[in-house]
């Protein structure tokens, strides 16, 4: 992998990332919220599936600055690389928020991220930092286990959806800063970033430092 084919690869794949785990939640509520918690899981797991399997050989499927770090913490990626993968998900966020907002429409905050309040603060921050561990934990073991390397889409895509489903009352289940954090800008609605901007880290990095001290 060469930086200009992760930059790129990122780009695009967090594009799809975005478009695919916000566009599910607009498109939901443009229909007046008829198709649904499973419709938005669902579509979490094919658009993630299609994004691992077409760019994942190019960068190996980051897409979201919290799995960059946890990537880095287990020895996958160097540190001169982290910044060529924020900059490129950054990007990307924001230009998935773009095309939800002019080819879906403005509706649910584009997609913004918000845990539940009626549960203590405590508890939604940690349910989001066990969402990420989750996700941390699946990727790193279809990584580590060759013979799942073929799985990797289902296996990302299929956790995720999950995660939305079951968690994301509580926290919201974003376990991904730059998807919160670009429509919650485009919508004005950054109260709830403080949640998105250090949970996945924390999780990623749990995961990523388990990983370094017991597998490599």
């Amino acid at each position: 992998m060469n930086n200009l084919q992760i930059f790129l690869a990122e780009i695009i794949g967090t594009f799809g990332l975005v478009l695919a785990a916000t566009g599910s939640i607009v498109y939901d509520a443009k229909m007046e919220n008829t198709l649904g918690d499973v419709f938005i899981a669902v579509i979490h797991f094919v658009g993630l599936a299609i994004v691992v399997y077409l760019f994942g050989k190019y960068s190996m499927a980051h897409f979201n600055p919290a799995v960059t770090i946890g990537y880095f913490i287990a020895g996958y990626i160097k540190r001169k690389q982290i910044i060529i993968y924020f900059a490129a998900q950054t990007i990307g966020a924001f230009l998935g928020s773009i095309a939800v907002k002019y080819s879906i429409g403005d509706y649910a905050n584009l997609g913004t991220n918000f845990p539940n309040y009626t549960y203590d603060v405590t508890f939604f921050y940690g349910i989001e930092i066990i969402a990420t561990i989750f996700l941390m934990g699946v990727i790193l073991t279809v990584v580590h286990i060759k013979k799942l390397n073929r799985l990797a889409g289902i296996a990302i895509g299929g956790i995720i959806a999950l995660d939305v489903f079951f968690l994301g009352p509580i926290s919201g289940a974003s376990m991904n800063p730059f998807r919160s954090l670009a429509p919650a800008l485009f919508s004005s609605m950054p109260n709830d970033l403080w949640l998105y901007l250090s949970a996945p880290f924390i999780g990623a990095a749990i995961v990523g430092l388990v990983y370094k001290k017991i597998v490599r």
